[in-house]
């Protein structure tokens, strides 16, 4: 008996196949994204018409923000309870639970009443599923690059990192170009505003598309195994009883590296996304003057700009990869800097220049994004991982993208029209980037199943 059990060969456990692993991280967070992107796009397009009292149009604009922001309030609560489960259950029923909660709650949004059919109902309401989009959120992306760096080659975890990062161009230009179409089978008469059959009833059809798209995630990450970094801690007896008591105690200065080193990208990322919409639509000679773009052409420069959001998060794989994550950002952050402050002058230029503002702020948020896929998950053991990972990515969304919107507003409007203290206020956060990073330590070549 003993000579036959030492001939049997031993049964190799199952690993995900490196497509699967690209497709399962990729088309999760491209649908995640689609839905956040969705409601961005809200809630400068519609829901300020549609949801607040009628009256003063910037103030209906900054609770619209302020909705907005609130789902950053959210996602690190969602990153606790997510990570709590990620890192003792496992990553893939958690990305499943992430992922229902995001696609469940957005289609729920495409159903509410508005303000003049439900009165104060209809914003609660907003603002209860812009919670649960957030809560789910903060599940969502730390379990993604999880699934991509535990999963990667050896060296290539940079690489297999910026394939979650790339949901969020990709979720862009699929949400946008769906409003952008709806727009234009539903065409208004006024450039600065949606016509009324967008708004009777056009813009609730991304929100309920998004049945579709979450049916396509689960079925791939339905198909995934556990990754070898969970499986082993799970046989080592390490998975911790209360992985955030634990993340808090022995790696606090992590938690809070990783925090500010995601600030110069949340920042970037929301005044190139939303406050980007905003300014580029708004009347030259209105209340708040702006770039005076209609909705459709002002979102075709967008997009072509996030193909280089797109393009550039690629790239910064393999150079994080080569360099070393903290190099790499450290030159694109101070980058950021720098273009923070020629904001004025490159959109003062016509055309032109606002092209090459686009491009270039759309191309920096790639390198900067980027090497984040793989950089946060590091800062961390594989026992904690999903929390720690979780929390430094959303508690920075708080101080960046929570805020940045709302603050953007407030300075255009100190600045009489201005984007001059908005450039400056990017400058002054990626500044704070990037003291973080010359204090911070390079994790190119931690051990990720430790």
């Amino acid at each position: 008996m003993s000579s036959v059990a030492a001939e049997t060969p031993a049964v190799a456990a199952p690993v995900n196949p490196r497509s699967r692993v690209i497709l399962a991280s990729l088309v999760g967070t491209t649908i995640e994204f689609y839905d956040f992107y969705v409601y961005a796009t809200a809630a400068v397009l519609v829901f300020p018409h549609l949801f607040f009292p009628k009256g003063n149009d910037e103030t209906a604009l900054l609770a619209s923000f302020a909705v907005f922001g609130a789902a950053m309030i959210a996602r690190p609560l969602g990153a606790i309870f997510f990570g709590h489960l990620g890192d003792k259950r496992g990553r893939k029923i958690t990305l499943v639970g992430a992922l229902l909660t995001m696609g469940v709650a957005t289609f729920l949004i495409g159903l509410l009443p508005t303000y003049p059919v439900a009165g104060w109902t209809a914003p609660a309401l907003l603002v209860l599923l812009r919670l649960a989009q957030g809560f789910a959120l903060g599940g969502e992306w730390s379990g993604a690059a999880l699934v991509a760096t535990e999963n990667a080659p050896q060296g290539k975890r940079a690489i297999f990192g910026t394939f979650p990062q790339l949901g969020a161009p990709l979720g862009f230009i699929i949400a946008n170009g769906l409003f952008l179409a709806i727009a234009a089978l539903l065409p208004s008469a006024d450039p600065s505003r949606p016509s009324d059959e967008f708004l009777a009833w056009g813009w609730r059809i991304p929100f309920l598309f998004s049945a579709v798209m979450v049916i396509v995630g689960l079925w791939v990450r339905l198909s995934l195994v556990e990754s070898t970094a969970f499986e082993k801690t799970l046989r080592a007896g390490r998975v911790h009883k209360l992985p955030l008591a634990a993340v808090v105690r022995a790696y606090w200065k992590e938690l809070i590296l990783g925090t500010f080193y995601m600030l110069a990208t949340y920042v970037l990322f929301y005044l190139m996304t939303t406050f980007s919409l905003s300014y580029g639509r708004a009347p030259v000679d209105g209340a708040l003057p702006g770039l005076g773009y209609d909705y459709k052409t002002f979102v075709l420069m967008m997009i072509a700009g996030v193909v280089f959001f797109g393009i550039f998060t690629l790239v910064s794989g393999p150079w994080a990869d080569r360099w070393g994550r903290r190099r790499t950002l450290i030159r694109v952050t101070i980058a950021i800097v720098v273009f923070g402050l020629l904001w004025v002058p490159m959109l003062a230029a016509g055309f032109v220049g606002v092209m090459a503002w686009l491009i270039l702020g759309f191309a920096l948020m790639g390198m900067t994004f980027g090497p984040m896929g793989a950089l946060l998950p590091e800062l961390f053991p594989a026992n904690v991982r999903y929390t720690g990972s979780g929390i430094s990515y959303n508690v920075s969304s708080i101080l960046g993208a929570a805020v940045a919107p709302f603050i953007a507003v407030a300075l255009w409007s100190a600045g009489g029209g201005s984007p001059f203290l908005v450039g400056l206020y990017l400058s002054a956060m990626a500044v704070l980037t990037l003291i973080a990073l010359l204090i911070g330590r390079e994790t190119k070549d931690v051990d990720i199943e430790a």
